[in-house]
């Protein structure tokens, strides 16, 4: 198709076309600050033993911040492990250069599964005798060893070995010549809880569990096996639950999921979640904003569409319970979130313009909105937000 060229002699062939050249900041973005994961994993890692490892959980994307850039700062910081949730996370990371151990959480069943992470080097989690054998038999045909964990079920009812079961099945999976236990964990259910230090708590249960277990299988003999079980809450909560190898995700990232924590880790967030001002206008009063007219005007009032939505990651429900930051001030979100635009009232600023950027996740000056905010708001939890942006969303590395 021939370009028209206007009498001004304006020629678009110029001008960029492609997917490429879009500005990655030309509509919302979440900034990742590689930086941050690195030095919370110092500071996490330095509430352990030097003979524990840290493996870090990149699973989801790196909970929504970038699994890749994740990972090479988290190994910066010195974890030695990383722990994805499937079989493609784990290759992706493999594919980009990743070298050190990576576990995978979730369960792999199948044979055809088992041998592409066997040829990725990567570990499976598991939970049956049956995987065992399968493993085995792949081991065997390669003529190597197959690396990986089992998993034991000590409360959560979900993945892992029946606790109950577990020793019968350990001796007999000891026999099996092809297959290398690299690890044995368990998961806690409710370390995040207020009463997690409770000598009755699940968390405690869970933990007497599982080091009764660890006794009656004779660890001394297998004293290369790596024993783990806390999670970010798990680790903060008491050096009883770290073992050989905590396994931090939220933490990392810069939240703590306890109540309570120690003041003195000061970790620091690493995601900023950043739109533009797409349009600006004046409504009078008693006009309806967005789907529904659940918002009416009650003055004249200034209104900021943003180019995100729900389409986004953005939570519907938190339609009229948010805020977002520009220059240390905060305005308040007002309508229905959309699936891709939402409303903000601006009376009385005068620096917002079409093409500012306003934060809505992360700090300006000394104002600061957290995922734990927006979780409080749509009653769920800061896990489910964080890992809630869609793919849409650029993520622009700013270290």
């Amino acid at each position: 198709m021939q370009i028209r060229r206007t009498n001004q002699g304006f020629n678009f062939h110029n001008y960029p076309t492609f997917e490429k050249d879009i500005d990655p900041k030309q509509r919302a973005w979440i900034e990742v600050r590689g930086k941050s994961i690195e030095t919370n994993v110092r500071k996490l890692r330095s509430k352990l033993s030097k003979s524990c490892q840290f493996m870090a959980v990149v699973k989801a994307d790196g909970y929504g911040h970038d699994a890749k850039v994740v990972s090479d700062y988290a190994i910066k910081g010195g974890a030695s492990h990383l722990g994805v949730a499937t079989l493609k996370e784990g290759i992706r990371l493999r594919s980009s250069g990743v070298k050190i151990p990576i576990l995978i959480l979730g369960n792999l069943y199948m044979k055809r599964d088992l041998i592409i992470s066997f040829k990725n080097d990567l570990m499976p989690t598991i939970s049956s005798i049956r995987e065992c054998l399968i493993c085995n038999n792949i081991g065997k045909h390669f003529g190597l060893k197959f690396s990986l964990h089992l998993k034991v079920d000590t409360g959560m009812s979900r993945l892992g070995f029946d606790c109950n079961k577990f020793v019968q099945q350990f001796e007999k999976i000891q026999s099996f010549e092809n297959i290398s236990i690299e690890g044995i964990y368990s998961h806690l259910s409710s370390a995040d809880e207020d009463n997690s230090l409770d000598p009755t708590s699940i968390t405690q249960l869970q933990r007497q569990k599982f080091q009764e277990l660890l006794k009656q299988i004779n660890l001394d003999r297998n004293r290369n096996i790596k024993i783990h079980l806390a999670n970010s809450a798990g680790m903060l909560l008491s050096k009883d639950f770290h073992f050989h190898m905590v396994r931090v995700g939220l933490s990392m990232y810069g939240y703590s999921p306890l109540t309570k924590i120690d003041k003195s880790l000061s970790l620091k967030p690493a995601l900023f979640l950043k739109v533009k001002v797409a349009f600006i206008r004046i409504i009078d009063q008693g006009v309806s904003v967005s789907y529904g007219g659940k918002f009416v005007s009650s003055r004249k009032t200034k209104i900021a569409v943003l180019s995100i939505g729900y389409a986004d990651g953005i939570p519907r429900n938190l339609s009229g319970k948010i805020y977002v930051i520009h220059n240390n001030k905060l305005f308040p979100q007002v309508g229905s979130i959309t699936m891709d635009q939402m409303m903000v009232d601006i009376t009385g600023s005068n620096e917002i313009k079409i093409g500012s950027t306003v934060v809505l996740i992360g700090s300006d000056g000394d104002k600061t909105i957290s995922p734990l905010d927006w979780a409080k708001e749509s009653h769920t939890i800061p896990w489910e937000i964080l890992c809630s942006f869609k793919n849409r969303l650029p993520r622009v590395q700013v270290d």
